[in-house]
């Protein structure tokens, strides 16, 4: 249950396909959330704000208050002029690009995120960044 309840309040927005992306969620072994959008589900791609801008309203949330997890400058570039705050992976890019294109957290890749939910009404989520992790 605690899986589906975060599985809502995530989306992915890739500058794929719709095809291809479907292919490599599978391939990764993630669950598929509820929201989805690929290059074929918007007018202008990254670095344009168009699909972060559609992510964060299908999950009904103001773009300030979203998080994009993003490894190219592109991608940062999109979501910070979408208004999101943006944690760039240094998995492919120099952590000197993506603090160029705006990050305003660089970590070394997914491995360094960690998810906790509050206990707590509000419900909140808590993202811990190892900042320091390779």
């Amino acid at each position: 249950m605690e899986v589906y309840a975060l599985c809502r309040r995530w989306a992915i927005v890739t500058s794929c396909t719709r095809p291809l992306a479907e292919v490599r969620l599978c391939a990764s072994g993630l669950l598929r959330p509820k929201v989805f959008v690929s290059s074929d589900g918007i007018k202008h791609g990254k670095p344009a704000p168009d699909a972060f801008l559609k992510g964060a309203e299908m999950l009904q949330l103001n773009p300030a208050e979203t998080i994009v997890v993003e490894d190219v400058p592109a991608g940062v570039r999109s979501g910070k002029a979408a208004g999101c705050r943006v944690i760039a992976l240094r998995t492919t890019m120099a952590e000197a690009d993506l603090r160029s294109a705006g990050a305003d957290w660089i970590v070394g890749d997914c491995s360094a995120i960690e998810v906790r939910r509050e206990r707590v009404p509000g419900k909140k989520l808590n993202l811990i960044l190892d900042l320091a992790k390779k």
